[in-house]
């Protein structure tokens, strides 16, 4: 998924103070940006299947599994990349971190600074 290069869009848990300071230090960038609760992700597997891979990483990597419904339900599933990915469309709360899309480049800030890997001199537009 291709954002504008000016812009920084972060998809986040709202209950998660980590991931309110990962806003907290993106608008602190000087950049404008958006924000989306992961309950307002993108709904199509096509919109999930292209932000995974500007992520660079295989879907099952963004799931936090200490969850307890990952761990009664999902645990120990050996699913396609397709089914990973409806996962994720039905279960959006169970992403682990903030996702932030700036250009064509998107990472998972597992860490607050994290964001600043999408600074406009690493970010490639």
């Amino acid at each position: 998924m291709k954002t504008h290069e000016r812009e920084i869009l972060i998809y986040y848990n709202p209950r998660a103070s980590a991931h309110k300071k990962v806003i907290a230090l993106a608008k602190g960038m000087g950049v404008p940006v958006r924000t989306f609760t992961f309950e307002q992700a993108p709904s199509t597997s096509t919109s999930w299947q292209q932000i995974i891979a500007a992520l660079d990483i295989h879907p099952k990597q963004l799931l936090n599994k200490a969850d307890p419904y990952y761990q009664e339900h999902i645990r120990g599933c050996d699913f396609s990349e397709e089914c990973w990915i409806k996962v994720i469309q039905n279960n959006p709360e169970l992403i682990k971190a903030p996702i932030a899309l700036r250009g064509n480049k998107a990472i998972l800030c597992e860490q607050a600074t994290d964001i600043y890997k999408l600074q406009q001199e690493n970010a490639k537009v």
